[in-house]
């Protein structure tokens, strides 16, 4: 195997400070720059249709609710993990964009739905088959196993961090 950039860092660390262990760059520095390239990567797609990553992410979200594709902004929230603020800057640009609708909810008066309007199906949908596509290019170079078993190691470790360890 060729060596590549984080290589040359962890051995430019091994000579100049022999009594550290820096080979936790080789994970997070390589897992850093795969970030950075598949953000670029990924964002194509939705920047094609005018979107940022946080539009698509409201329009994947409703999507994936199922019908009737609607979520209180708070639902909406929890489920992409950004600020209440945050959600309604996306709202408010995908509803001037015709992509989703607000409604009074009929339960509460003082709480709004979000449902993806028949434009924002229609092109979520159209987005989605595009973006599936796209990541399936972008871990073509891995096998089926390689794939699982990347994917059963980041589980294992978001858990770890999610749950405070250090393991």
């Amino acid at each position: 195997m060729q060596p590549d950039h984080v290589d040359e860092i962890l051995e430019q660390w091994g000579r100049e400070r022999p009594d550290l262990d820096p080979s936790p760059i080789g994970l997070i520095g390589r897992l850093h720059r795969l970030a950075d390239v598949l953000n670029v990567e990924l964002r194509t797609v939705f920047a094609e249709a005018g979107l940022g990553d946080g539009d698509f992410d409201v329009l994947v979200t409703l999507r994936r609710h199922g019908a009737p594709y609607e979520l209180t902004p708070g639902e909406l929230g929890s489920a992409t993990m950004v600020t209440s603020s945050a959600v309604t800057k996306r709202i408010d640009r995908l509803e001037r964009a015709g992509l989703v609708t607000r409604r009074v909810s009929r339960d509460d008066a003082r709480s709004r739905r979000i449902r993806l309007s028949d434009a924002g199906l229609e092109l979520v949908d159209r987005l989605m088959e595009r973006h599936i596509a796209n990541e399936h290019r972008l871990v073509g170079g891995l096998s089926d196993r390689d794939r699982a078993q990347l994917a059963a190691i980041l589980r294992r470790w978001g858990q770890s961090l999610d749950h405070g360890s250090s393991a």
